[in-house]
């Protein structure tokens, strides 16, 4: 099953993705963030494939990354160990009942139990020069 069936919106991925959505393994992650709020639990990365037929927009301004802010309501638990400055890492996302998301590079593990997952934010940008 691809990670965007465990969504509460996968049309914003798989519009792009047009039903092939990229894997999140050695995603450049920009941020996670908690809130109480919800509490709620958000995670913004880079994902590693940019989609083959790109919406116009990004086109015509040369974008060649597309970033991806996860939200993940109803937090449950959180547990982090360790830190990078440079996080370079795989994201597993399961559900049984509750969503759970593993985010974990070499230095960094952090595991998350939720109520529920939705795309927050979908953009692009350019990378590099």
């Amino acid at each position: 099953m691809s990670w965007t069936a465990l969504l509460d919106n996968p049309q914003v991925i798989d519009s792009i993705y047009r039903g092939s959505p990229p894997r999140l393994e050695g995603v450049n992650i920009h941020e996670v963030v908690l809130s109480r709020e919800g509490p709620s639990l958000r995670v913004r990365f880079d994902l590693q494939e940019y989609p083959a037929q790109a919406p116009r927009k990004w086109q015509l301004q040369g974008f060649n990354t597309v970033q991806v802010q996860l939200h993940f309501g109803g937090l449950r638990s959180v547990e982090i160990d360790g830190f990078s400055v440079q996080p370079v890492g795989d994201i597993d996302i399961s559900k049984d009942g509750m969503v759970e998301v593993v985010i974990s590079s070499r230095e960094t593990r952090i595991r998350a139990v939720a109520d529920n997952v939705y795309v927050e934010k979908m953009n692009a940008y350019m990378d590099g020069p």
